[in-house]
């Protein structure tokens, strides 16, 4: 098992660019990029802040995968 998230479909949805979500979470574009590929769990605090800015939950973005 490991992480998914469902980042990239909600930062389109939202009409965000990477370097726009970034920003927002005081993060570079690298990290987004990183995040929406899999190649990077982040912290439980971006997460959160994540969450809050798309105005979901943290497990309705964040989910372990097979």
């Amino acid at each position: 098992m490991f992480m998914k998230n469902i980042v990239k479909r909600l930062r389109k949805e939202a009409g965000m660019r990477q370097e726009d979500l970034a920003k927002e979470l005081g993060v570079t574009r690298q990290t987004i990029i990183a995040i929406e590929n899999d190649k990077y769990n982040p912290t439980l605090e971006l997460a959160m802040k994540m969450a809050e800015l798309l105005g979901l939950h943290v497990d309705e973005i964040f989910f372990l995968g097979d």
